[in-house]
């Protein structure tokens, strides 16, 4: 029988952390049929890839996007595909599309993600066809994907369809016990459909989109430990995951999470959790050195199965004006960025008192823990009408101006036109021995790159290229801290196997999801800025990333849906790779070598 793909000569890795070797893999049906140390016969084979030279190794897996409305606006997720991955996870941080209606979850996703309402809101009008858990699962598995998608049921899309977005953001309203009853019934329902599990926020930062209830917390926000505990009951049962981030206005609301993963008290087994976030902050300098052993230590003493999210690249944000979600740490950028027209939000950042008020917030928080260093000579001008202020901080320009650096920053605001000043920093991630340490560190996984969310904020979509140029890069220099397979392992099967998802190898019989990677081109272009307007967000500059020289060939499902630079024809609208993956559908075997 004849091969559909034949990837002739690559060094292959096979995802388990394995030792590579020089492999051709062939390709029948969707699958991986051949893995030979012999040349296979290319008789009637449509497609031949020459991988001399280059690593073949399974698609990366992204456990971190909010692609819930761009999937069906362009199923192709070209931003993610195109650096080679294969699989992405949706419904994460507490916000899903499959209970809530479609104002209730544009309201519910907008402001949140800084994605523009208006097309969220037009694509959950226009493509929204489902009213159950099956129905969306369904829907999603009939677009045209790029990608294979899984999902999360958000916690906040399910307490809404609950109780109503008005009363889930309403201090002091308890469910009653019919209504928790009616919760975990729904959750049920969507563990049936195939979502991996549930998805929380705990912390109040994130607000709400939309002129009903603007600025409120997240539903998932106001629910109690009683609540969690008896979702997370659910949970436990069926042996699925939650994704959820602590409060970091209260640390020790972590130490809910490790109890409530437990085995103590008699439980029959403890649950997974992947939470947010396990990052070297510049708001927290010390705390990079006590999180891993901190997370290993709690989840021996507890029995917990707790892991903590990473993002292996330094993460640097980028803002026009004060639309950066760091700026609703603080009563008054709330105050702000709940204004949407720019005149009303220029005026109220020139008032006197509006000052007076962020100001004392501004240095009340530094006493207390933040995810923004909150440090004005480290956020540089990179775009703004008075060309002379390009390349200077606001910490500089207040120096300059004898001001204290809010006022600078404000008045820059001001004078340029809030929206018009783009500027940029690091919050973390800056230390490269702390971010190689965090790499190597058993008690984090790789994620939450937010792919398809915070559009003009930042471009994580290639980051599992960076960490591979990262471990080359020092593996060549002779201070290795991963091996080129052991990274590999943590970017594909290790998530994998966490989460539940039948992905993140590439063996003999396993599903065909792999990348081709020309080592080469691991160079600087992986760390490059750049931006693209997007048409189906109606030509909104977004970040994004581009280092083409890098993946040769994307495959999915078998399928050859990307090589040198260019999607194969009707990706995304006619040809379609991508399924939907159902939580315990296939055989998971990922023990690291």
């Amino acid at each position: 029988m004849t091969y559909d793909v034949i990837i002739r000569n690559g060094l292959w890795f096979d995802g388990t952390g394995a030792p590579p070797q020089t492999r051709t893999l062939g390709i029948r049906d969707g699958i991986v049929s051949a893995v030979s140390t012999e040349p296979l016969d290319e008789t009637g084979c449509p497609d031949v890839i020459d991988a001399a030279e280059k690593w073949v190794v399974p698609g990366f897996i992204d456990v971190h996007t909010h692609y819930d409305a761009e999937v069906l606006l362009d199923p192709g997720l070209r931003e993610s595909v195109r650096h080679g991955v294969t699989t992405v996870l949706l419904g994460n941080c507490s916000l899903s599309a499959v209970y809530a209606d479609s104002e209730d979850a544009a309201d519910l996703f907008s402001r949140v993600e800084a994605v523009p309402r208006k097309f969220v809101l037009g694509a959950l009008e226009a493509k929204k066809t489902w009213s159950t858990p099956a129905e969306y699962v369904r829907a999603l598995d009939d677009l045209p994907l790029g990608p294979n998608v899984s999902s999360m049921l958000g916690h906040s899309d399910l307490r809404t369809s609950v109780l109503g977005l008005g009363r889930a953001t309403t201090n002091g309203v308890r469910p009653t016990d019919a209504e928790l009853d009616r919760m975990a019934e729904k959750l049920e329902q969507a563990l049936d459909a195939g979502l991996l599990g549930l998805s929380g926020m705990d912390a109040a930062i994130d607000k709400l989109d939309g002129d009903r209830y603007r600025s409120r917390a997240l539903p998932s926000t106001f629910a109690t430990w009683r609540e969690r505990r008896k979702l997370i009951a659910v949970l436990r049962n069926r042996r699925r995951i939650l994704q959820s981030a602590p409060d970091v206005k209260n640390p020790l609301s972590a130490i809910q999470f490790f109890l409530s993963s437990s085995r103590m008290f008699g439980r029959r087994a403890g649950v997974r959790m992947s939470l947010l976030v396990s990052a070297d902050a510049k708001s927290a300098p010390g705390a990079v050195r006590v999180f891993g052993p901190g997370t290993r230590l709690l989840n021996r003493l507890l029995g917990s199965v707790v892991r903590f999210q990473h993002l292996p690249v330094p993460f640097e944000l980028y803002s026009d004006g004060i639309d950066l979600p760091v700026f609703e740490e603080f009563g008054a950028g709330t105050a702000a960025l709940h204004l949407r027209d720019q005149l009303e939000r220029n005026e109220l950042l020139a008032d006197t008192e509006y000052r007076r008020r962020f100001r004392r917030q501004f240095d009340r928080r530094k006493l207390g823990p933040s995810l923004w260093h909150r440090d004005f000579h480290d956020a540089t001008v990179v775009e703004c009408p008075d060309k002379s202020l390009i390349g200077k901080s606001f910490g500089q320009i207040a120096d300059e101006r004898g001001l204290h650096p809010l006022d600078a920053f404000l008045d820059v605001l001001v004078e340029n036109g809030e929206r018009n000043v783009r500027w940029t920093t690091i919050v973390a991630n800056h230390r490269p021995k702390h971010l190689d340490r965090l790499a190597a560190e058993p008690s984090i996984h790789m994620g939450f790159s937010d792919a398809g969310a915070h559009l003009r904020n930042m471009a994580f979509y290639n980051f599992a290229l960076r960490l591979l140029k990262r471990t080359l890069d020092a593996e060549k220099a002779g201070r290795p801290f991963l091996t080129v397979q052991r990274a590999i392992y943590r970017l594909t099967a290790e998530v994998a196997d966490w989460f539940g998802l039948d992905a993140g190898t590439l063996r003999k019989g396993d599903r065909a999801d792999f990348v081709v990677i020309d080592p080469a081109g691991l160079d600087d272009s992986v760390n490059s800025y750049h931006e693209e307007k997007v048409e189906f967000y109606g030509g909104l500059s977004r970040m994004v990333n581009r280092n083409d020289a890098a993946v040769v060939a994307t495959g999915v499902n078998g399928a050859v849906v990307y090589r040198n630079g260019h999607f194969r024809d009707g990706y995304g609208t006619t040809a379609k790779s991508g399924h939907f993956l159902r939580a315990g559908a296939g055989s998971l075997a990922k023990t690291p070598a």
